[in-house]
């Protein structure tokens, strides 16, 4: 026996060396990560093809049971391959093949105890976490007090970055609900207005050298959702917690963990160019599910009466009204938003969920979160905050053969909200619910954690281009962000795809919209959803193009395949997505000038013909044409008008 433990004690020795430097490279060997504990300050750094992108960075973090910052000794174990082949429909890529290296470093401070920060590399993705022992002696709990993880961009850094509202402000104290603007190519440095911080993901341009997508995911009911703190002016960025004040001051702002525990991971997605930002996947690659689906979900388009025509369309009439909308689309879904309960009523709702189940049409059905943390005054209000409430709502939802709901009026990241999200997820899939998520965070890993999540807001999303006129007017901008950003890590529930010229019930007056036709039918590729609920309204039956309703009927909103082809944040984008065997090809344009582009179409089969919907130049209404590709050559000149956009699909 104790040979036994003597060699035991050899072979750990052996595979846990000490040391101040730990290297490990992603599988082709282009992205490398150093990890060090020079003068006891444990860090990391990050390369691509030999060019430093993010230089030494802090990594630790502080515990009611230990310092795990500074003062540590560095230790690891042997390198490891990962690899991991899943399917799944909710996202960018059905069909996903991880492949990855994978190494333990162990922090070990004065006092002898010690955590683990795992570390993955694929060729262009880093995802590093920390974890936790079994106990510090007879603790069996602690408590995350801060991190000290950080990121250290070179000094040519410029940023793409979206401000953290202050906890509770906006309408009705709902925020923060990740619903503020980003600003373009800003430098390092620059203050807040609030002094709250930056939401993931964020996207920061190392000059000349490429391109970093920082952001976090794998977060549950386990940890708190975390945020970037302000920068400064030589490049440092920190991970913060939630602010105190959010959940109306309720709830701690510090996750708190059981033993064994781990933290969700950090993510670095980093490239050249901008191909690895859009179309990565490690947001779900190294997560797993944490239940299974209880059934198999359905998804598709949706309507949606509130968007065009607001809190007075949720009644009896204009809901039947958007139902045969639905029915002459061909789509799947009707939702019906919120104030349903007063305006509507129970019993009344019941006859329109089987009217239009009787026209092929499911339902989506709007709710208020709730509990202590918002004023929102809509309803029904009471029902999703308590696990009592909110199944005997559900069990009565699964009766009436709803198929989803959305929630709505979240406004925090701490861990006591995370266990909102998932107990809702968690329940509603027991009632064969879908369940999509407004006014609230980043998606974090959420499509594969729980397999009945279909999407998030957590966006400036189209209800702004009701609101205001300044929302159109940078409609394009805002577009020409998002593949770029929010989209490319989670999926995104914009409702989008407005027709009206103007944004009032009879298409005459309020906000003017700037873009074209075909650009609005290009965004309802451009953003990713397995539910989408655009904001078609019944008068587009008649006041809409035939082509617009004719490419509106057939687009899909899953897809196998997403490849990038060309863009820039916040000017244009051109990218490609797969459902099955059809392309389509997509691209918009926020410049004031008309773009003229080459694309290269090599998805189509050689000397195939493909349909292309553009804008006629002079009068920009939406156009569509005939094109055959070369047999040779699959470049081919696209046309963009200035907010205007351009679609190729066979």
């Amino acid at each position: 026996m104790r040979k036994t433990l003597l060699l035991a004690l050899s072979l750990l020795t052996m595979n846990i060396a000490k040391a101040e430097e730990v290297k490990i490279a992603g599988p082709d060997g282009n992205l490398q990560v150093t990890i060090s504990d020079k003068e006891g300050v444990p860090t990391y750094s990050v390369s691509y093809k030999g060019t430093t992108m993010v230089e030494k960075s802090p990594l630790g973090l502080i515990t009611n049971v230990g310092d795990f910052s500074k003062n540590m000794t560095l230790s690891s174990g042997e390198q490891t391959q990962v690899e991991d082949c899943y399917s799944l429909k909710t996202i960018k890529t059905s069909h996903v093949h991880y492949q990855a290296n994978e190494v333990t470093c162990t922090l070990t401070n004065p006092q002898k105890r010690s955590v683990n920060v795992v570390f993955r590399i694929s060729n262009n993705d880093v995802a590093f976490k920390y974890v936790f022992p079994k106990s510090f002696g007879d603790t069996r709990s602690c408590v995350i007090k801060s991190e000290a993880t950080g990121f250290d961009f070179p000094s040519n850094t410029t940023t793409f970055l979206c401000e953290q509202a202050l906890p509770m402000t906006g309408w009705m104290r709902t925020k923060p609900s990740y619903e503020e603007p980003y600003k373009p190519d800003a430098p390092m440095g620059e203050k807040t207005s609030n002094g709250c911080g930056y939401t993931f993901p964020c996207l920061f341009h190392v000059g000349e050298n490429g391109w970093i997508l920082v952001s976090e995911t794998g977060v549950s009911s386990l940890y708190c959702a975390s945020h970037l703190s302000e920068g400064t002016t030589d490049g440092k960025y920190f991970i913060e917690f939630p602010h105190d004040g959010e959940m109306n001051g309720l709830g701690s702002s510090t996750p708190g963990i059981s033993l064994p525990g781990e933290t969700p991971w950090r993510t670095l997605t980093v490239g050249d160019n901008l191909k690895p930002i859009v179309e990565t996947t490690v947001a779900f690659d190294v997560v797993k599910p944490l239940y299974e689906a209880s059934q198999e979900y359905k998804y598709g388009r949706s309507v949606w009466p509130w968007i065009m025509w607001q809190d007075n369309a949720v009644n009896y009439e204009d809901t039947k009204a958007y139902i045969e909308l639905a029915v002459a689309m061909g789509w799947e879904y009707i939702l019906i938003d919120g104030l349903w309960d007063k305006q509507i009523g129970y019993k009344r709702v019941e006859e329109l969920i089987r009217l239009a189940q009787s026209k092929g049409i499911d339902v989506f059905m709007w709710y208020n979160s709730n509990g202590y943390w918002n004023d929102a005054p809509q309803g029904p209000r009471q029902r999703m905050n308590t696990s009592i409430a909110r199944k005997e709502e559900m069990k009565w939802l699964k009766k009436m053969g709803v198929k989803g709901l959305k929630v709505d009026f979240f406004g925090s990241d701490k861990q006591e909200m995370m266990k909102v999200y998932e107990d809702i997820l968690s329940d509603a899939n027991d009632y064969g619910l879908m369940i999509i998520f407004h006014g609230c965070t980043l998606p974090r890993g959420w499509e594969r954690m729980y397999p009945n999540y279909v999407g998030s807001e957590a966006v400036l999303a189209s209800e702004n281009l009701i609101f205001t006129q300044e929302a159109n007017d940078n409609e394009a901008f805002n577009a020409c962000l998002h593949p770029f950003i929010r989209n490319t890590v989670g999926s995104m529930e914009f409702g989008g795809t407005l027709l009206n010229k103007r944004h009032n019930r009879t298409n005459d007056g309020g906000r003017i919209r700037r873009t074209t036709d075909v650009f609005q039918l290009a965004t309802a590729v451009l953003y990713q959803n397995p539910i989408q609920n655009f904001a078609l309204a019944p008068n587009n039956l008649t006041d809409a193009p035939t082509i617009d309703l004719e490419f509106m009927k057939q687009v899909p909103t899953t897809w196998d395949e997403t490849r990038f082809i060309d863009g820039y944040p916040g000017k244009y984008c051109i990218l490609a997505r797969r459902h099955a065997d059809t392309w389509y090809v997509v691209g918009i344009n926020a410049t004031k000038e008309p773009l003229k582009l080459k694309a290269d179409l090599s998805m189509f089969n050689p000397g195939s013909k493909v349909i292309i919907y553009d804008d006629e130049p002079k009068t920009l209404t939406p156009q569509k044409k005939e094109l055959k590709l070369k047999k040779k050559n699959s470049i081919v000149t696209l046309q963009i008008a200035p907010q205007g956009g351009v679609i190729v699909t066979q």
